[in-house]
């Protein structure tokens, strides 16, 4: 089966030279860098990206692991779980045409969303690195306008500037170096394109901060300041940048300045 045309269109011709030769027959485009490369991704993977491999995740991780864990770290707003899809289309900008890239996508539940969203004539590109999630994703939340893709979040195979949009949400608190994903999704945006991240916080006061970090820390989960991300994007010289708080859990949106 053929590499969709919409995806080649925004791939980085440097890293994939011959996107039209690369095989999909698993549902999903395979473009992990291989040998050495991978097993060194593999190597430098935490605990809890490594459960994220899990086999028996994947098919439960859409409607029961996410809102389980989710929903605790929200401080159980079930109204703002129930529309958190719909509102990050609307942080987004999506609208039919629009390209959006979806880094850590999981079993694709947010991808097929925004896929919806640009629909009939745009892409919404959902990108993981485990094999389970996307399995999962091409089974479960397959569309016409959703591409599913494995690639590494810190060196993603695209264009600069060929997106309308990225999002990564739920996955920066596990990845050892998670400014180099953001790093990537404001090249990867167009001039005036929007990113949204979702992300955790860490408490406000110290005796607990302490134990978030002693605790959470072995696991290789990482809970971020408020100001982390407003300033980084602030620094990268992003504008309207915006933030939504609901318990442990930030929500972090801005938009790449038109040049």
């Amino acid at each position: 089966m053929p590499v969709p045309a919409k995806l080649i269109d925004l791939l980085d011709t440097d890293q994939v030279p011959d996107p039209e030769s690369v095989s999909i027959d698993t549902g999903y485009v395979d473009l992990l860098p291989q040998s050495e490369l991978r097993d060194a991704t593999a190597r430098h993977q935490s605990l809890s990206q490594r459960t994220m491999e899990f086999p028996l995740l994947a098919p439960i991780y859409e409607h029961l692991w996410r809102p389980a864990g989710v929903l605790a770290f929200m401080g159980f707003n079930v109204k703002h779980f129930r529309t958190e899809r719909d509102k990050t289309v609307r942080a987004l900008g999506l609208q039919p045409g629009s390209t959006v890239i979806d880094v850590a996508c999981g079993p694709g539940n947010f991808t097929s969303r925004f896929a919806e969203a640009v629909s009939p004539d745009g892409v919404a590109v959902g990108v993981d690195v485990s094999v389970p999630m996307l399995r999962r994703a091409v089974r479960t939340n397959r569309h016409p306008n959703a591409v599913y893709v494995r690639a590494d979040g810190t060196q993603l195979p695209f264009g600069d500037g060929v997106f309308d949009a990225a999002s990564c949400y739920a996955a920066l608190y596990l990845i050892p170096e998670p400014f180099r994903v953001v790093d990537e999704l404001i090249r990867l945006v167009r001039p005036g394109g929007r990113i949204s991240i979702m992300t955790s916080r860490a408490s406000r006061y110290p005796v607990i901060k302490a134990g978030q970090k002693r605790i959470l820390g072995a696991t290789g989960l990482r809970m971020f300041e408020l100001t982390d991300f407003t300033d980084y994007f602030q620094a990268q010289g992003l504008t309207d940048i915006s933030r939504e708080v609901y318990g442990v859990v930030q929500y972090v949106h801005a938009t790449k300045p038109s040049n």
